[in-house]
């Protein structure tokens, strides 16, 4: 049986709307009925429809004026055409003025009944949609920023008060405070939040690709410029640009941002072209660009251009009251993914959280509450279920069965400490410590086992039991680590 519909019923045929009414109710619909536009009209103001099937026809007024009420009073509701002199100039006048479906009549009812159901299938559709745009316009706006602290209520006012405007934006502070989600935040607060929002990580390109990446080439342009390529200030166009790790850019291209910021106006690169664009700008560095700019390797008038207004996000260690509230936020999030219940960290697990210095602030704060629930066995997490560096611990020396790949930082093991192997045997005293290195090497390589067994020394078959009996081959843990 197709899912129950509310529907209302339109027909100036008063024999056929009643015999119609009948049908789909034994079939388990909701059904109204009228014979007039007025009538319908009427019914929709007292009841909400999931369908409004209606003739095109209604005595002397046109159905046509029925579907466009709806689209502009109901949009929530879906319109079916019937009509008996249907043509295909018809079908196309009736799906350009919003209708679903035409059919025409006499209407057979195995092809009435699929119609309803394609178009209440579509309606659910549609509505789950709008649910999960909502939801990520929750999540990449100021709802999804958790804060109680003082400075970030006043960052807040700040965010409300420019997100229209379309000055530069300089958004300073350390790794890990969140820069790109309040960039994000301001573009989702400003009129532009229906237009791209492109980012872009300065430091993580040589200057003649970070060129290429913000302006575009012409074929042509370089060995290997195959054809032309439109740069991220066109893609933002309307939109907002986010330039990440701006003070790493070379002088050369202090130059070209300090023009494009200026006029909007820039040449593809290779090309001769000038184009014009409409891109808000927000920038961001963990860098004193004053500092910068006083030692002469930052330009003094792009610094101007681009410090029109200057959001300081403070350290995580300034806002102390945050954790526990930033803590459960995260360890939500990792229960849910991970498909575990998790109670919390207990009073000492807590007091230690509040009492380090995090150096890498909210991001370093978060991958420790998903190391914790990952790792842990228990509901209530502990102590134990905190990372070396956090304890103040000396790290393993089973540390040097951990593979480094030439510049990575070292990655704190499994901390040995009397609680931890008491009552168990040897294997079990092993897991743990097994566990975590098996766990970071596959991070390292991006979970390619191959290369994993590689570095660990052991052939794959090995690698796969002991990824089987440390809980380690659940796809889910994968996707965590990359979220």
């Amino acid at each position: 049986m197709n899912q129950p519909a509310s529907i209302l019923l339109v027909d100036d045929d008063w024999h056929l709307v009643q015999s119609m009414a009948e049908w789909l109710r034994e079939i388990g619909h909701t059904v109204h009925i009228a014979d007039c536009l007025n009538g319908a009209k009427a019914s929709q103001d007292e009841h909400r429809f999931d369908l409004v099937i209606t003739d095109l026809r209604l005595r002397e007024e046109d159905g046509f004026e029925l579907i466009h009420h709806t689209r502009q009073k109901h949009p929530e509701t879906t319109v079916l055409v019937m009509t008996g002199y249907a043509t295909p100039d018809t079908a196309i006048e009736a799906i350009k003025a919003g209708a679903f479906d035409l059919l025409t009549k006499p209407l057979i009812d195995d092809e009435l009944n699929l119609a309803i159901s394609r178009a209440v299938s579509q309606r659910d559709i549609t509505l789950e949609n709008q649910k999960l745009r909502q939801r990520l316009d929750s999540r990449s706006g100021l709802e999804n920023i958790l804060s109680h602290d003082y400075r970030m209520m006043k960052i807040f006012d700040v965010i409300d008060s420019v997100a229209d405007a379309r000055a530069s934006i300089l958004i300073t502070g350390e790794n890990g405070t969140g820069k790109s989600m309040i960039a994000r935040a301001i573009h989702e607060r400003s009129s532009r939040r229906g237009k791209p929002f492109v980012e872009v990580a300065c430091g993580a390109l040589p200057d003649n690709l970070l060129e290429s990446e913000l302006f575009g080439h012409v074929k042509g342009a370089f060995t290997g410029a195959s054809g032309d390529r439109v740069g991220k200030f066109q893609l933002a166009d309307k939109g907002t640009l986010f330039l990440d790790e701006i003070g790493t850019a070379t002088a050369a291209m202090q130059v070209k941002l300090l023009r494009v910021l200026q006029e909007f106006q820039f040449e593809q690169l290779g090309g001769t072209h000038t184009h014009s664009v409409d891109t808000r700008v927000i920038l961001a560095t963990n860098e004193d660009l004053s500092r910068a700019v006083t030692e002469g390797s930052f330009r003094q008038d792009l610094y101007y251009r681009i410090n029109v207004v200057n959001i300081v996000l403070p350290s995580l260690r300034e806002r102390v009251g945050d954790i526990p509230l930033l803590v459960d936020h995260f360890l939500r999030e990792a229960a849910e993914t991970c498909g575990r219940e998790i109670e919390g960290f207990d009073q000492h697990a807590m007091a230690t959280l509040q009492s380090y210095r995090w150096p890498g602030n909210v991001r370093q704060l978060q991958n420790v509450v998903e190391r914790a629930v990952l790792l842990s066995r228990d509901n209530v997490l502990t102590l134990e279920d905190l990372p070396p560096e956090i304890l103040g611990r000396v790290a393993d020396p089973l540390a040097s069965a951990i593979p480094q790949a030439a510049g990575e930082n070292t990655v704190k093991p499994f901390a040995m400490t009397p609680a931890s192997y008491q009552n168990k045997s040897l294997r079990e005293a092993l897991e743990g410590p097994e566990r975590e290195i098996i766990l970071h090497s596959l991070r390292r390589h991006n979970w390619n086992r191959a290369a994993t067994a590689d570095a660990l020394e052991i052939n794959r078959t090995t690698l796969y039991k002991k990824m089987k009996r440390l809980g380690l081959d659940d796809p889910r843990l994968q996707f965590a680590m990359e979220g």
